[in-house]
């Protein structure tokens, strides 16, 4: 039972493959390849404005923030200067947390920079890839085409095309179904012939031909005893015909 089944699933496998084979067709499968590589170029060059947008959102924080130590600052030194020396130091105290924001900010547009880098760089290489790809697509199509016209010119000049070959099965069907039918129309006379089968085209039955066949056989031999009782009574004897 386990050949079985793997003869049979070898049988299928082997059948889809052949069916699979002869749906691909080359064309196709390249300009799909080539759609399939616009849509990574396409995903590539929005991964890099994603990155160039959030970069340029951190670049605008930072200067928010560094227009906001300025402004600490300035405020420090009046309040100094009117003998706040409090004011001062909450002015200083937000200073120093804004600057380390900021900090933290140049870190993350220094990340994103170097992302965007990256990024730029796998879009140049990829897009070359694929101009390489396309003109080599536009190459192996034009010799496909070139190739599949031979073969179809090739097939139909000397007959082994499957449309020759399904025209060829037919004449060979054909031919079959005729010898077949000579055939049985040769055994059909036969056996009317010998009276084995009654032919109810004609207007005699099987009695009328057998009676018929009876009556000529009686003459065939009343015939023979006539000739026999007239050589037998002495009659004259045939002369012989003299030589030239």
């Amino acid at each position: 039972m386990a050949g079985l089944m793997s003869r049979a699933s070898m049988v299928i496998r082997a059948k889809f493959s052949r069916l699979l084979d002869r749906a691909e067709n080359p064309t196709e499968t390249l300009d799909y390849s080539y759609e399939q590589m616009l849509q990574q170029l396409q995903n590539v060059k929005r991964g890099v404005a994603d990155v160039v947008t959030a970069k340029k959102r951190l670049e605008l924080q930072t200067t928010q923030l560094e227009q906001n130590v300025v402004k600490l600052e300035t405020q420090a030194r009046q309040a100094l200067t009117a003998g706040r020396e409090d004011l001062a130091r909450q002015a200083l105290e937000r200073k120093a947390a804004v600057q380390q924001q900021l900090q933290g900010l140049d870190g993350q547009v220094q990340g994103l920079a170097g992302q965007q880098e990256k990024l730029v760089a796998s879009q140049q290489q990829l897009q070359s890839k694929i101009e390489a790809f396309r003109s080599q697509k536009e190459v192996i199509k034009a010799q496909y085409s070139a190739a599949e016209a031979q073969v179809r010119i090739g097939e139909a000049a000397t007959g082994i095309g499957q449309g020759m070959a399904d025209t060829g099965l037919a004449i060979d069907r054909a031919k079959e179904k005729t010898e077949q039918m000579q055939a049985r129309a040769s055994a059909i006379e036969e056996l009317t012939a010998a009276g084995s089968l009654e032919d109810f085209t004609s207007g005699d039955s099987q009695l009328d031909r057998e009676l018929a066949q009876m009556s000529a056989s009686t003459q065939v031999d009343s015939d023979l005893e006539r000739l026999k009782a007239e050589l037998g009574s002495g009659g004259e004897q045939p002369k012989e015909i003299e030589k030239g």
